[in-house]
């Protein structure tokens, strides 16, 4: 799996069935040093990973800066990065910054401003380049515009629109947490791809009602960030994450339901929660957060399971659609 790639809709763009998600690189829930940041990067490389995603919103720019230098020293033609627009960076006191951490640790002093206008995706565009030293971004994505869709899809999307046609970027879309909002986007635009973290996965399957179908449709293609909901799929232990917050109980007893049949299957259920995603047909990559080297290495042990049919079935019985899911209405953001 890892290795493999796919198109992304019909952009051109090629990109990882499997990519890494930079969140974790900017501190997300906990701090993380630099020399344990380009280890984490190393190890995704060694492991045959090209495709990274970031955002200036991961870290107030730390993950930016830090796949930046990274890819400094690798050949930019056999990476494909793709960032996020709607964020601005601006620079702050040590206690504005703390004020404005958004569930990051450990981030630069900077504060984040939300803009969504024409002049903000290109000022946007520009810093990311600056901070993480490359030439360019292969795709661009509108990033959380949850409480923005106005300024987004009029003046947002239609600013990345142009930089597409004058080739400065390759493929465009929108990130988010949330479903129908990037429905909106695939049928009222002309995206070539939208990010959807934590709404499609083993525990939440939402994005199978109504978005993978209209993306199959019109030949959007789709990235799934989440896919451990914040990490109570990767080890349903007391304390865990679900959607950037705390684990209801409920949820807890699901993820570990679902462990338990994995085990049955010798199968870890993290290896299942990245393979589920892919199952979909509308489904191009799934990106998947890490904070170290021993964390990409696992990751990418368990996309090398083969998951069989009959724990699918298992799996599929389990899938709590007629469950609340507890989920706050935000977090980080889409792929952290």
């Amino acid at each position: 799996m890892i290795g493999a790639t796919a198109e992304l809709g019909r952009s051109g763009v090629r990109v990882g069935r499997i990519g890494l998600g930079t969140g974790p690189l900017g501190g997300l829930f906990s701090a993380v040093g630099d020399e344990q940041a380009a280890g984490a990067l190393a190890a995704a490389w060694e492991a045959g990973i090209r495709f990274f995603d970031t955002a200036p919103h991961y870290g107030a720019g730390l993950a930016e800066e830090r796949l930046g230098a990274f890819l400094a020293g690798r050949p930019r033609e056999q990476a494909v990065v793709s960032t996020k627009v709607g964020r601005l960076l601006r620079a702050a006191t040590a206690a504005e910054a703390a004020a404005d951490a958004e569930g990051f640790a450990g981030a630069a002093r900077r504060v984040r401003v939300r803009d969504y206008s024409a002049e903000g995706v290109r000022r946007s565009l520009m810093e990311s380049l600056e901070r993480s030293g490359l030439d360019a971004f292969d795709v661009v994505l509108i990033h959380d515009p949850d409480d923005h869709w106005e300024p987004a899809v009029r003046e947002a999307y239609p600013a990345l629109a142009r930089l597409r046609e004058e080739g400065v970027v390759r493929a465009i879309g929108a990130g988010m947490n949330q479903c129908a909002m990037l429905s909106r986007f695939v049928a009222e635009t002309d995206v070539d791809c939208v990010l959807v973290a934590g709404r499609y996965s083993l525990l939440d399957r939402e994005a199978a009602v109504d978005l993978l179908p209209r993306c199959a449709a019109r030949g959007v293609g789709v990235l799934v960030g989440g896919v451990f909901n914040s990490g109570v799929l990767a080890d349903p232990s007391p304390g865990a994450h679900f959607d950037y917050a705390p684990a209801p109980e409920q949820v807890l007893r699901r993820a570990r339901l679902m462990a338990e049949r994995c085990a049955a299957h010798g199968v870890p259920l993290p290896a299942a929660a990245i393979g589920f995603p892919l199952r979909h047909p509308a489904v191009t990559g799934v990106l998947i957060g890490a904070r170290s080297a021993d964390e990409v290495a696992r990751n990418a042990r368990d996309a090398a399971v083969e998951v069989p049919d009959a724990l699918w079935a298992e799996l599929d019985a389990l899938d709590g659609s007629d469950e609340p899911g507890g989920r706050p209405a935000a977090g980080p953001g889409a792929g952290a």
